[in-house]
């Protein structure tokens, strides 16, 4: 049986982390990209106050691995490694939805909004599949409870375990 030719887009996959970044430091997380290639996690978080204490509880730096899925009918799933999840503190699934390339589609129909869930390590030991060829893990087994982790609620579990507060500002 002949393998399909896999679809690269480096360029698509490396702006997945600058997302990720970007939605992070909106958030008013200080995020720094480990280099290229490194093992494990792709960026650093720490608290934007280089005088905050951590307290109980909370950590002085947050590790993230990004894991990107371009295509819009991906299933929600993604492979990982079992020996690297021991790396990261937690994991930024990144659906960039940028068009159906299942099946018969070409990618030119089906592009929408980029989905991103933040998991933290237990949560992705729970899910993984080391037995699959890919050594996947499926969200869709979360069910309604995959919604804890999307988007501004899923950056939120980073900001917590960092101490980071909302910024706010404050009227007299």
């Amino acid at each position: 049986m002949a393998m399909k030719n896999a679809l690269r887009l480096p360029v698509v996959a490396a702006g997945a982390e600058y997302l990720v970044m970007g939605h992070l430091m909106r958030r008013n997380i200080l995020t720094y990209k480990a280099p290229t290639g490194n093992e494990g996690y792709d960026l650093i978080c720490i608290h934007p106050d280089p005088r905050h204490a951590p307290k109980r509880g909370q950590k002085a730096q947050v590790r993230v691995q990004v894991k990107s899925r371009y295509a819009t009918n991906c299933g929600l799933g993604f492979p990982l490694k079992e020996e690297s999840i021991a790396a990261f503190d937690f994991v930024i699934a990144a659906f960039l939805n940028i068009g159906k390339f299942g099946g018969r589609n070409n990618g030119l129909e089906g592009a929408c909004n980029v989905e991103f869930y933040t998991l933290p390590a237990d949560v992705i030991r729970t899910l993984h599949e080391p037995s699959s060829t890919w050594q996947k893990v499926r969200l869709r087994r979360l069910g309604n409870g995959l919604e804890q982790y999307r988007d501004e609620t899923g950056f939120e579990l980073i900001a917590k375990a960092l101490g980071v507060d909302q910024p706010t500002k404050v009227r007299e």
